[in-house]
């Protein structure tokens, strides 16, 4: 099994490319099911959950074709004119949650499909009953059975008012999706801000969808009868921007973040990290990100956007262990997302966890040890408190970084920084 190997008391100094968002990426291939004409999407991340998304798509019938435009970024023509099979099997949708997004997409053009239940990280139960209810008022039939979702709509969906009980990133990305081809005018409410949201709908309605409202709470979504060919470029990933900017806060060092607007994309992060004492300068194409003296202490709660992402919280719990003082942090949205803390705590830190509260006694020196990847943004956070800490650390089950972190250890060595793989 492939493990990382970090040393310690490395200071990050230079650009980063910031690579196309996995988390817009994947609802965007989900989309090409809709249509029997070609999508072509570009700045695709090279990462093992788009993968499994190709791995996905093929087995239901569709076609892809994959050119490389760099190390950081793919482009992928999808084809989904030949789909035969309806079923998305447990063996690969336990791989990766995102996998549910094919249930809308299936359901609203062909009237039937069989999804099996979700898999992925271990970070809380994240249901998609919400995801169901809102296909429910589309007119779909669903059945949960044996672990699987059957669901039908025989005389196709219909537009329809849907309010989400709480807000829910996926749930809103599948109904969407599903709506777009119902009959008739769908209108979300309490529908997600999120950045991703806006890109899925934009794409959609490149390929000919008659959508509004996106990047606020209430979605209009006028179904159409078919979609047609088109192109689109994958929006950049202010989770992994966000994470680099950290990098520069907890080895003291520079970065370079190219790629987008940063700013418009991580408004409460940024403004959070500016209270820490990281120093953020617009660039072009970019924002320019260094320490700038001792930090502060702070205390953030995860939001949904435009607050503080939850996809942030084991980075930032990573840089306040260096920090002097008592910070806290507030896990709103995942009740299970306190994994890391403990392979923090073998590395030395101090923290205490009790439910959704970590308090976090920093400014003592970390030291390397042995640790585990528990989830995606764990696994990152510990290469982080790494690169910081005294002595070298070996990070095991690093397959979670593969799937969402596109080419870190090439990255992180164009910033003077050295990881290394090993067996």
């Amino acid at each position: 099994m492939v493990k990382i190997k970090v040393y310690g008391n490395q200071k990050i100094d230079g650009i980063v490319p910031i690579s196309g968002a996995k988390n817009s990426a994947l609802p965007l291939l989900a989309a090409a099911i809709l249509s029997s004409n070609s999508l072509k999407l570009k700045n695709v991340p090279p990462l093992l959950d788009v993968s499994t998304m190709l791995d996905l798509l093929e087995s239901l019938g569709a076609t892809y074709q994959i050119n490389q435009d760099s190390m950081y970024a793919n482009t992928i023509e999808l084809k989904a004119d030949s789909i035969y099979n309806f079923t998305a099997p447990y063996e690969i949708v336990k791989k990766m949650r995102a996998s549910i997004l094919v249930l809308g997409p299936l359901l609203a053009r062909f009237g039937k499909c069989k999804v099996s239940l979700p898999g992925g990280c271990a970070i809380g139960v994240r249901p998609i009953d919400l995801h169901l209810k809102g296909l429910e008022a589309l007119g779909a039939t669903i059945d949960l059975s044996d672990g699987y979702i059957r669901a039908s709509a025989a005389n196709g969906l219909k537009g329809s008012d849907f309010d989400f009980p709480t807000t829910t990133v996926t749930g809103t990305e599948n109904v969407m999706l599903a709506a777009t081809l119902a009959e008739g005018t769908t209108v979300l409410k309490n529908a997600a801000l999120e950045p991703e949201i806006i890109d899925l709908a934009n794409c959609l309605n490149k390929m000919g969808a008659k959508i509004s409202g996106h990047g606020t709470s209430t979605i209009v979504i006028k179904g159409v009868t078919s979609l047609h060919e088109a192109e689109y470029s994958v929006m950049p990933d202010r989770i992994e921007a966000g994470t680099y900017a950290i990098a520069a806060g907890i080895t003291r060092g520079r970065v370079d973040l190219i790629g987008g607007n940063f700013r418009k994309l991580l408004p409460s992060f940024i403004d959070k990290m500016e209270k820490a004492g990281l120093r953020f300068t617009d660039i072009e194409n970019g924002l320019r990100v260094e320490y700038s003296g001792e930090l502060s202490p702070i205390s953030v709660n995860t939001e949904p956007f435009p607050g503080f992402p939850t996809d942030l919280q084991a980075q930032t719990m990573a840089m306040l262990c260096f920090v002097n003082g008592e910070s806290n942090i507030y896990e709103n949205i995942w009740e299970n997302r306190f994994m890391h803390a403990a392979e923090l705590m073998r590395m030395g830190a101090n923290i205490t966890v009790f439910q959704a509260h970590a308090n976090i006694k920093g400014g003592k020196r970390l030291k390397g040890a042995p640790v585990m990847a528990t989830d995606l943004r764990a696994s990152i956070s510990l290469v982080l408190a790494a690169l910081a800490a005294d002595g070298s650390t070996i990070i095991d089950r690093v397959y979670h970084l593969d799937r969402g972190y596109c080419c870190v250890k090439e990255k992180l060595a164009n910033c003077g920084v050295t990881i290394d793989r090993i067996s």
